[in-house]
Formats: structure tokens, C-alpha cells, sequence
């Protein structure tokens, strides 16, 4: 994220004085550039302009030579006579081991409890024999260079000119060194990549507070006018045979020669103060040029060493399984869709461009004649090299969310200038390669704005907000043609200018007119089914948890489901959260006995959990191309993307273990068991107004012999029973856990219309008949009572089994189930109507079972 120096904005856009970071901050933040956060001065505390007043020279017994100083610092002096050295001088001692100043320089002196960059805390010590009171500062140890052969010298002793510049000695020379100042670092969004640039958020403020603005990225701000190519110019070819969205990857070219440059030429004081402010380190005035203005007008450049280039540069894409070493010193091998800035026929590597230069040409001590380069690449080719490599430099940040293409001219010609007035340099031949494209207009009408945003915005007012963002604005009312400014890639339709207006108008602005409801909307059917079968299990004890929708591989194993079991076919995401869970889980019961686990590892006593989820189903699923956009797909298209996505069921599932409650004293609470599971899928049913069966079943993770499938009015839902054993010593749970799992879907769609039997409340007696049957011992209880009740019939009010009998009293192979029927009518029940039920329930069970009435 960019960083804003205030002195350097000022030099864009008129500031008010004594401008704070939060005070342009506040001011950014209206206009949608929001603070990150402000930075505190690498160096505080007391560091201070002072004055050598002697300097006396000693030899240890190390062989070092150190200079014990006597050093005025101003108000911050020891009285003559006093301090921790006493001296005849107003003055400090200081132990300073640096050769490279005299008596009567002017010096930067940082005094005890001044803390320096990296933490650094200065304080009183003894050293070499004296108490050093202070340290007289390098560049390194400031944090402005690496410099550290010897201090820095603000004015040499007899230079009154030099010294009229600086600070009274004894005042605070960190402004004067660009030091101490509070930094804004802000977001700037991938829609808003001007704003990496102080040219893009000096206009931002303008936007804000309406303070003057100067652009300098028009022609029109430099000093002298752009030259035109020459024929000399160097040579450049683009030679891209690979087009990314319909444009090539490289759209423009400009180099700019620059010869004879002093190569010891340092960078002056206020440009490295600016780019030390910005987060970058000055390195030589040739680089410190380009990423100068880089920094001020948001174009990235590169200089090159021009007697170490070999014509023509030529712009092209990678061939595979090439290599190039970038200036890291990094060896990278090359993908085909990097685009290349080369040389040498196209045969040498001199770096990706718009990403990383390489060392073959890189700017050196020696280099006296330099080529400019400033180029505007396609985004998205820069964007994928630069995270192919995992390179973010500053060049890409800025490329891979557009840079203005009428840049580069501007830019070269304001380094060209810099090497000149800085450098000695004569500025020379130059060439400009361009195929840009003229920016389309947008027909816009200005009733949008009320109608998309319902801002009420006179019309000449949208046309000078419009015209204020750089656009070209044509036309009146209805009737607008409109050209967005050539750095404002995001500004594609109406939409967008009109969110252009409402955020230089304010969104604080616009009306807040809430909608009203209308009556007799609420929850669907189907919201309600899934938000009673929610709370249905809760009532029953059940605690509703959420867990990862993302299981591995040997969460299938440790349940035991074998190899072809559909089951076992999941969706594996291509960038999993976890490289252990990198599938969707086709059953709740997948990621919930991870779950207990963990509360069973925590010490949880009693577990009892449910959760209601989507799981994922992916067979049958058929790959299909995405439907093209700017128009509805057509119905193929659509069908085409539907067989493409796994179907999602909504599951609910549980699992519980240990004691039912907490055990308390004279207490011993009952454990789940496998009827608990049981009960808990056909209160879910009975909640949306469903009938069950069940019959025992095989099936993984459940115990072979205490596994129960569920049906509902026929259809099979889910399973319910006890784990195995296996699956228990798996997850760690305690033995006979138990669990359940249905498709809850399923369930609601097989509830019957109405879902409810509404009975009227009868006041008659009711009338109790105990009927025991005789069936095969296959024959389950739940199918032989589906039968009773169907026979019993509109005088059944509840329904019963209360016994289950084998043994003596009953043939080998069968088994006799008890029945209670409790029977009400609209009138008190004669003996004669309860015996003509008795009789029919009998006829049926014999009809469907074999059924005999046991003796």
C-alpha cells in the first residue's frame, strides 16, 4: 500500500498548514480511500543541530584512533565547568570514531534518549576512556543511506553560506534531514490503481476538499515540451504473437537516450528525502530518477546501461523452458505466456516485463550513458508473471491494475530532466512505439443518477463532477456522450459514472427509503419444515453444532464405508483450505464424529450433538463450459450448467455417547442408546408431519446387528442405530455410541399435504382393546402396525406396541406382538363397534402376515 508524505502531496495540491496524517486521512476517506495506518518517525527523541568546538585525537591500546569532541549543542549544553566531563566550553564531550570533519563543523548530533532506526536507544556510556554524552550520526545509523565511512556534515567550518541554512545549533534537526515526520499509509483498491501514485492521490483530495490541483502528468506540466522521435532513436520491436483479452501485451514503447551522466553524481537532498518518506531507499540518481517518478505520476520506468545494450530491444513472449536470471539473483525458468523485454536479436533475456529487470544491463558506478524505458503493458500478463514468479516489485503493483497509457512520454522526459540538471547528462534521441487505443464513450443520461442512487443532482452539476475525474463530457440531458480520462480503466458504463458522482457528491448523501414489507410474506414452507426439525431435536436434548463442510480421505476409512460405496465419491477442491481435508463430505456424519471426538478429548462426559448441513453428491455430474456473459444463456446452456453442479441435499445427523445428563448424587442418569437415535429421526418426522417404518439394516459406520433404516411413507430417508465397535475405537468415542443421519429433503418432501391430521376433541369415553398377534419372527413390528392402523380406521386415536413374545406359547419361528388400541367416535363406543375393529384388524394382519390371534 502506497505511503502519502505530506510535504511531497503539497507540491500536487494546495494543503492547508499544520495538515495532519488523520487530518488527511479524514479527508481521503470521504472520497473511498481508506486509511491503513499511519507511521510513527523511525528516529525520535533529542537529535539535534550541533557544532564542533574541539576535537582531539587518541590512540588505543587496539590501534584504533578515536576523537574525543567537545560538541555546542545549544540549550542542551553543560554549564562551563559541569557535566559529566567538566569543561571551560558550553558544550557536551562526545567519543565519536569517525575522521571525516574539523573544528567549526556543523554536525548532527543525537543526544541520550533519542532512540535511532532498528530500536537503537542512545544513552550516556564510558568508552575509550570518557564519558560519551551523545553520538555524532552517520547516514547508515539515521536510517538515510548506507553510508557509514563517516558522519554527515551540514556545513564545513568557514562556509557561512552552507550555515545560514540550517537550524539554530541546538535545535531539532530532523525536519531538516526529512527525519521525524508521520507517514499515512492507505488502501487503495484493484479498481483505483491510479492512487499508487502521488499524481492520483493529490486528485483524490481535490475531489475531497476542492483544493486547487495541478496535474503533472499533462505535457502541458513540463518545463519543456516533449520531443518528437527522432530517426536515431534505439530501436524497439514488439513482436507478440500471444494477444491476452484482445490486446497485446505490450501497447506502448518510449526510450529516451541520456548521455555523458556524472556517475558520481549522488541524487539531490529533497529526492532522497521524498522517496526515504515514500518506504524506498536511494541508491544512485539514475535509479533514484526512475523510482522518483514512478512514485510521483504512477508509471513504472527502467534505466539501462546503454553501452551494455545491444539493439534492437524487442518485446516478445517467453519460449519454453527458457531461463533468465532477474536482479534478485534468482535463476527463473520462464513460462510461454511471460512477456520478455529483450535484446540481441531477441536472443538475451534483459528482464519480464513490467515485473523484474536483470543484471546483464542494470545500471552501475561506471555507467555514463543511459537509455530510458517507459512502457504500458496488458494488466493481466503482468499480473499472472508476477505471481507465476511470486515477484510483487512496485512495477507490477502498479501494471497489473492499469497504468495510464499516455504516461510514458511524460515520465521519460521528466527522468531525462532529472539526469540533466542532476547528473551533467545531455538528453538525446528518443522513439515512441504506439498502437494505443483511443478510449471508447459511454452513453450516459443524466436521470440515471436519481434513478440508480436517488440522489437529486442538477445536471450541470454531474457534468462538472464528470469533467472534474478527467473525463470528456458531450451533450445535455438525456443524451450524453461521455469519454473517461485514459487512467480510469474501471470506468466502462453508466453505472459506473454514476458511482463517480455519488461518491464525489457523498454517500451520506444519498436517502435512506426503506422498502416496506408486504403482508403475508414470511417463512416458506420449507424454511419452516427445516426450522421445526431443528428445534423438535433441540427440545429432545440435542445440542445443534456447525461443523467443516472439508474432510481427507481417512475420515472414509476410519467409518469403515468399503471402497465401492457411492459414498466415497466426493468433489476434491483444487485449493483445499487444508491439504488434509481437501474433499467435500458427502455425509454429516463425515465431519461430526470429528467433532465428538474433540469433546470427548476435552473431557465432555456427556456428548449428545446434531447438525443440520448440505453435503455434496457429485455422480452423474457432466463438465460443462461456462455460459458466455453480456446475454442470458439459452435454455441448453443453462441445462448444460445444471448437470454440471453436484447435487446438495440437506442432511441432518447426530451422534451422542456417555450419560444422558450430568451423574448427581443419588442419581444414576440412563446412557444413549441406540432407541434414543432411533426416536430422534421419527420425532423429525412426525415434526413435518411424516410416517415412518423402519427395518434392520448393514450399514457403515453403524453396528451390523443394531442398524436401523428409515423409511418414510415409503421412501427411504436415512439410518439410525448403534457404531461399531471399530468405527468407536476409531474417533476415540466411548463403545455403544450411537448415531443417526437422514436426508431431511427426502423427509419433507414425503410428508403428507397438510402435514397434519386435524382431529376434532372428542368427548366421549374412549374404548381400549389389547390385541396379540401371531407373524413370522421376520415380520417387523412397524410393518404389522401400519396394517392395524390402516384397518382400524377413523376410530383409532392411538396406536401402541407394548409386548414382544417368543418362547413356548408360540411355534418355532414366529413371535407374537402385543397391540393397545385406544378407540374414540363421536358418541360413546358400543361393545358390538369395538369388536367389528377387533375383527377387522384381525382379517387384515392375517391377510398381509398370516396372522393368528394368540390364545
Amino acid at each position: 500500500m502506497p505511503l502519502v508524505p505530506i510535504e511531497w502531496l503539497g507540491s500536487h495540491v494546495e494543503l492547508p498548514a499544520g495538515l495532519t496524517p488523520e487530518g488527511l486521512a479524514a479527508a481521503l476517506v470521504r472520497v473511498g480511500l481508506e486509511e491503513e495506518t499511519i507511521h510513527a518517525a523511525d528516529v525520535a527523541g533529542p537529535v539535534v543541530v550541533g557544532r564542533v568546538l574541539t576535537r582531539q585525537a587518541e590512540e588505543h591500546k587496539n590501534g584504533k584512533v578515536v576523537n574525543y569532541c567537545r560538541v555546542d549543542v545549544g540549550q542542551h549544553n553543560d554549564a562551563p565547568g559541569t557535566g559529566k566531563e567538566p569543561s571551560d566550553l558550553p558544550s557536551r564531550g562526545i567519543v565519536c570514531g569517525a575522521h571525516n570533519f574539523d573544528v567549526g563543523d556543523y554536525v548532527v548530533v543525537s543526544l541520550p534518549g533519542a532512540v535511532l532506526p532498528g530500536g537503537f536507544a542512545i544513552s550516556a556510556r564510558k568508552t575509550y576512556g570518557h564519558l560519551s554524552d551523545g553520538m555524532i550520526c552517520s547516514m547508515r545509523e539515521l536510517g538515510l543511506g548506507e553510508d557509514h565511512d563517516g558522519i554527515i556534515v551540514l556545513a564545513a567550518a568557514g562556509d557561512a553560506e552552507a550555515a545560514s541554512g540550517l537550524p539554530a545549533v541546538g535545535e531539532d534537526a530532523l525536519a531538516h534531514l526529512g527525519l521525524g515526520e508521520r507517514t499515512l499509509e492507505i488502501n487503495v483498491t484493484p479498481d483505483r490503481g491510479y492512487c499508487f501514485s502521488m499524481r492520483g492521490i493529490a486528485r483524490e483530495y481535490h475531489h475531497s476538499t476542492g483544493a486547487p490541483f495541478a496535474d503533472p502528468g499533462l505535457p502541458e506540466s513540463l518545463d519543456a515540451p516533449i520531443p518528437s522521435p527522432t530517426p536515431d532513436g534505439f530501436p524497439v520491436e514488439v513482436r507478440d504473437g500471444s494477444p491476452i483479452h484482445g490486446n497485446v501485451g505490450c501497447d506502448r514503447f518510449v526510450t529516451r537516450v541520456v548521455r555523458g551522466i556524472d556517475p558520481t553524481a549522488e541524487s539531490p537532498k529533497w529526492l532522497r528525502d521524498r522517496l526515504t518518506a515514500a518506504g524506498m531507499r536511494p541508491i544512485s540518481l539514475a535509479v533514484d530518477a526512475t523510482n522518483y517518478v514512478m512514485l510521483d505520476l504512477g508509471q513504472p520506468l527502467h534505466a539501462y546501461d546503454l553501452g551494455r545494450l545491444r539493439g534492437p530491444i524487442v518485446v516478445r513472449r517467453a519460449r519454453a523452458g527458457e531461463r533468465h536470471t532477474t536482479l534478485d539473483g534468482v535463476e527463473r525458468t520462464l513460462d510461454a505466456e511471460d512477456l520478455l523485454i529483450t535484446d540481441s536479436g531477441a536472443e538475451r533475456v534483459l528482464g519480464i516485463a513490467g515485473v523484474m529487470g536483470g543484471a546483464d544491463t542494470e545500471i552501475t558506478e561506471a555507467t555514463v550513458d543511459v537509455l530510458v524505458e517507459a512502457a504500458h503493458f496488458d494488466p493481466v500478463s503482468i499480473a499472472r508473471s508476477a505471481r507465476r514468479h511470486k515477484l510483487p516489485s512496485e512495477a507490477s503493483k502498479r501494471f497489473e491494475r492499469g497504468v495510464d497509457p499516455e504516461l510514458p512520454p511524460v515520465a521519460a522526459q521528466r527522468v531525462v530532466d532529472l539526469l540533466v540538471e542532476y547528473g551533467g547528462g545531455s538528453a538525446g534521441e528518443a522513439s515512441d512505439l504506439s498502437d494505443v487505443r483511443p478510449v471508447p464513450p459511454i452513453d450516459f443520461s443524466a436521470s440515471e443518477v436519481a434513478r440508480l442512487t436517488g440522489l437529486d443532482v442538477a445536471d450541470e452539476r454531474i457534468a462538472a463532477i464528470l469533467a472534474d475525474i478527467g473525463c470528456a463530457v458531450e451533450g445535455a440531458g438525456d443524451a450524453w456522450r461521455v469519454t473517461p480520462p485514459t487512467w480510469r480503466f474501471d470506468l466502462t458504463g453508466p453505472a459506473h459514472l454514476v458511482e463517480e458522482v455519488a461518491r464525489l457528491v457523498g454517500y451520506d448523501e444519498i436517502p435512506t427509503a426503506l422498502p416496506q414489507a408486504p403482508a403475508g410474506r414470511g417463512l416458506t414452507a420449507v424454511q419452516r419444515q427445516r426450522r421445526d426439525l431443528a428445534r423438535a431435536l433441540a427440545e429432545q436434548g440435542w445440542v445443534q453444532v456447525l461443523s467443516s463442510p472439508f474432510v481427507g480421505a481417512g475420515s472414509f476409512d476410519a467409518q469403515g464405508i468399503p471402497g465401492d460405496d457411492p459414498r466415497r465419491l466426493a468433489l476434491r477442491l483444487s485449493n483445499p483450505l487444508q491439504e488434509e481435508a481437501p474433499y467435500m463430505r458427502t455425509c454429516l456424519l463425515d465431519s461430526l464424529l470429528e467433532t465428538v471426538r474433540l469433546n470427548v478429548a476435552r473431557a465432555n462426559p456427556a456428548v449428545g450433538v446434531f447438525e443440520t448441513g448440505l453435503v455434496t453428491r457429485p455422480e452423474g455430474i457432466r463438465p460443462a463450459p461456462p455460459a458466455r456473459v453480456g446475454r442470458r444463456p439459452s435454455d441448453a446452456e443453462l441445462d448444460g450448467l445444471a448437470a454440471a453442479l453436484a447435487a446438495q441435499p440437506l442432511h441432518v445427523a447426530g451422534v451422542a455417547c456417555g450419560p444422558m445428563a450430568p451423574v448427581d448424587y443419588g442419581f444414576a442418569p440412563p446412557a444413549w442408546d441406540w432407541r434414543d437415535a432411533v426416536e430422534a429421526v421419527e420425532t423429525a418426522a412426525r415434526t413435518v408431519g411424516a410416517r415412518t417404518t423402519r427395518r434392520a439394516a448393514e450399514r457403515a459406520p453403524w453396528h451390523p446387528g443394531r442398524c436401523a433404516q428409515i423409511f418414510a411413507e415409503g421412501a427411504a430417508i436415512g439410518w439410525a442405530g448403534e457404531l461399531a465397535p471399530a468405527v468407536c475405537a476409531a474417533f476415540d468415542l466411548p463403545a455403544r455410541s450411537v448415531a443417526f443421519e437422514f436426508d431431511a429433503d427426502a423427509l419433507c418432501a414425503a410428508a403428507r399435504p397438510g402435514g397434519f391430521d386435524v382431529r376434532p376433541i372428542l368427548t366421549p369415553p374412549a374404548a381400549k382393546e389389547d390385541i396379540a398377534l401371531v407373524v413370522d419372527a421376520d415380520v417387523t413390528a412397524g410393518e404389522l402396525e401400519d396394517v392395524v392402523r390402516e384397518a382400524a380406521g377413523p376410530l383409532l386415536e392411538d396406536l401402541r406396541l407394548f409386548d414382544v413374545y417368543t418362547g413356548e406359547q408360540v411355534a418355532e419361528g414366529r413371535k407374537s406382538l402385543a397391540f393397545a388400541l385406544r378407540l374414540r367416535g363421536e358418541a360413546t363406543l358400543t361393545a358390538e363397534e369395538t369388536a367389528r375393529v377387533r375383527k377387522r384388524v384381525l382379517k387384515a394382519a392375517r391377510k398381509a402376515f398370516g396372522a393368528e390371534l394368540r390364545a
